[in-house]
């Protein structure tokens, strides 16, 4: 009776799948798995699971064993008969997710799996980051010659290692927000701040990963500068733009400009000269992640986590992020916030 209802509800439930996610490559396993789970719960043997090839997450093992669970209770009849058959059945089923648990409770990264997951992963950040502003703060200082003379290929040694380490710095700061999901500001109510001093200090950040590449950046500030609003957040809006068009530009040139609107408003765009941004990516492009290609899952988009982050926090701020872009001639990123002269 048992075996009866398993084998009935794991069809019910490929049914079901199909119909809600269609037959796309990513449902490819989903069959045999669900036959692995039938025959674990049916014979008490976990190891039909160990041995998938590859395994479920425990994500997504808890939904498809939910999913069986549920079309076993909706299976079962009202006789005696079919109700000791749904009890052991659902009872199996349980038994089955039990194993599951505690084999992944005895992996190494077991705590990142479970509901602390997240946590660890602010803190491995903050870990990381610490070491990271060293290595910059250092490489920036040998570069400029602070510590004794440096010569050409020590300077570009150096300005090689600075770039790396601010496209680490970038990448963990973007994990960081990504995983906090915060779409607060750091400091809710507006500071003063000149609007030409931090587009000097962004420019003095990505200046290495520039001359790197022998691309100039050139910044426009606006003609009334100081300003009240929320320079932490547009300084990484800004710089995550900056680096994301040094990126993406091989000759030429980046441009940072504040640009004063009508009363309060500033319009701040970052533009490149490089060769334009993909059609086919313009839809994805706000996305952290997109749909691996040739294999199972997703992975980070090609623009990475920075205009996903990006995005956000204009949208914090007030106000909407936006481009314009055409095939070799480079791409603008702009923005208006509301920022009262002061």
């Amino acid at each position: 009776m048992r075996s009866r209802l398993l084998t009935a509800a794991v069809r019910r439930v490929e049914t079901r799948w199909t119909h809600l996610y269609g037959p796309g490559t990513d449902a490819g396993d989903i069959p045999r798995m669900l036959a692995a789970f039938a025959l674990a719960a049916d014979r008490g043997d976990p190891r039909y699971i160990a041995d998938l090839d590859p395994r479920p997450s425990l994500r997504l093992s808890h939904y498809l064993l939910d999913l069986i669970e549920d079309e076993v209770l909706a299976g079962g009849q009202a006789s005696h008969a079919q109700s000791t058959g749904v009890l052991a059945a659902v009872g199996a089923l349980r038994h089955v997710r039990a194993s599951i648990e505690q084999r992944f409770q005895r992996l190494p990264g077991a705590p990142l799996l479970g509901p602390d997951g997240l946590e660890f992963l602010i803190e491995f950040v903050h870990d990381l980051r610490s070491p990271l502003n060293s290595v910059l703060f250092l490489a920036k200082t040998l570069q400029q010659g602070e510590s004794g003379p440096v010569n050409d290929l020590q300077r570009r040694q150096l300005r090689l290692i600075y770039s790396s380490a601010l496209a680490l710095s970038s990448v963990s700061n973007n994990a960081l927000e990504l995983a906090r999901e915060r779409d607060q500001l750091a400091e809710p109510e507006p500071t003063p701040f000149s609007v030409a001093e931090l587009l000097e200090s962004v420019r003095n950040i990505v200046r290495p990963m520039a001359e790197e590449k022998e691309l100039g950046v050139h910044i426009v500030p606006p003609m009334v500068d100081l300003r009240l609003g929320h320079p932490l957040e547009l300084s990484r809006t800004l710089l995550n733009l900056a680096t994301n068009a040094l990126k993406f530009t091989e000759e030429g040139q980046v441009e940072l400009s504040a640009t004063d609107g009508e009363g309060p408003r500033v319009t701040f765009a970052v533009r490149d000269t490089g060769a334009g941004i993909n059609p086919a990516a313009r839809e994805t492009l706000f996305e952290p992640f997109r749909r691996a290609t040739g294999r199972r899952g997703y992975s980070f988009s090609s623009t990475g986590l920075g205009l996903a982050i990006t995005h956000r926090l204009v949208a914090a701020m007030g106000g909407r992020l936006a481009f314009e872009s055409a095939p070799g001639r480079g791409t603008r990123f702009y923005f208006d916030l509301d920022l009262p002269p002061i």
